[in-house]
């Protein structure tokens, strides 16, 4: 069981930038698959940033290509999103997963929330000036 806990989210100023941070309780995030989720109100579940596991290869949508920046810290068993110039429509609550098995191209397992077995609660981002 791997549990998921998102942090760093708030109140932004477009223009600014805000670096959202989940932690997991696992004992390596080598072994997962790890992925960043948008969930804007009456908008679907949306992948914006991936990081295989092992290599550590990162795919970010081409949506937010550019802006966003996915890292991860495998000492700390902690995964970071870097937004920047953030925009009116990066509103929503930001979710982390994570994913044992899929052996699928990341720049399609990216875009399959179905396929992640763990998710923490997320954390939101609100846009305003």
């Amino acid at each position: 069981q791997v549990q998921l806990v998102e942090s760093g989210g708030g109140l932004v100023e477009p223009g600014g930038s805000v670096r959202l941070s989940c932690t997991a309780s696992t004992q390596s995030l080598d072994f997962l698959n790890m992925a960043w989720f948008r969930q804007a109100p009456g908008k679907e579940r949306e992948g914006v940033a991936c990081v295989a596991k092992r290599s550590g290869r990162t795919y970010v949508a081409d949506a937010v290509k550019g802006r966003f920046t996915v890292t991860r810290d495998s000492a700390v068993n902690r995964l970071y999103l870097q937004i920047d110039d953030v925009r009116p429509e990066d509103a929503g609550t930001y979710v982390c997963a994570a994913d044992r098995w899929s052996a699928m191209a990341l720049e399609d397992l990216c875009h399959r929330p179905d396929l992640f077995e763990y998710w923490g609660p997320g954390t939101p981002v609100t846009v305003s000036s």
